[in-house]
């Protein structure tokens, strides 16, 4: 009596487990019906194991092959762009450079410029000088040299000494006797010996 009761346990166990197993089954296929597992992909491990089949990867699969032609050109892309942003940064740098050389020459520019326009205006006060120097000698050397004398007694000193250099300049040009030594005789003998004393330092050095 024990022993046909212990043997109608364990079938009955059997039995449950089964059943446990088919219902199981049963929920698995259809949850995977209502596509909230897929049951397919779940089992097939299952399947190849019980079957006793190896997983083999087509190397001639186009997909395949598609994607890792796509990996090998996003990786070179991302390569490119890396050259590409270190290139522009030292293109950027240059162009830095560059633009600091412009301005420096731009500046450099305008100080030759200033130069130049100072050079240009010292020039040309320095010709109308030299033109006033020239009309004044004419002016002096056309009147008596008593009155020449009159006038240059009344003129500064350095103007005096201009006007005797442009005198003899120009008495030298046309061959003819300078009045600078007639015109200082006429002076009073201490403004001459000054003019005189100034003329010739300036000559001398």
């Amino acid at each position: 009596m024990m022993e046909y009761s212990s043997v109608g346990t364990g079938f009955r166990i059997i039995i449950l487990l089964l059943l446990v197993a088919v219902l199981a089954l049963g929920g698995l296929v259809w949850f995977d019906y209502l596509g909230i597992v897929d049951a397919q992909g779940l089992l097939s491990p299952v399947f190849t194991l019980i079957r006793g089949e190896k997983v083999v990867v087509d190397a001639e699969d186009p997909l395949l092959l598609e994607k890792e032609r796509l990996t090998k050109q996003l990786e070179a892309l991302a390569i490119r762009s890396e050259e590409l942003t270190s290139w522009e940064q030292e293109l950027e740098s240059r162009q830095a450079e560059i633009n600091q050389m412009v301005e420096q020459l731009e500046e450099r520019e305008r100080g030759i410029e200033d130069r130049e326009k100072v050079f240009n205006e010292r020039l040309q006060a320095f010709e109308n000088r030299r033109v006033n120097l020239r009309q004044n000698s004419d002016y002096l050397v056309g009147m008596p040299p008593e009155n020449a004398v009159k006038i240059l007694l009344q003129m500064e000193d350095q103007d005096v000494i201009d006007i005797f250099r442009v005198t003899e300049e120009q008495a030298q040009a046309a061959g003819e006797v300078s009045l600078v030594s007639y015109w200082l005789s006429l002076m009073p003998a201490d403004r001459a010996a000054v003019l005189q004393r100034k003329m010739s330092r300036k000559t001398g050095g």
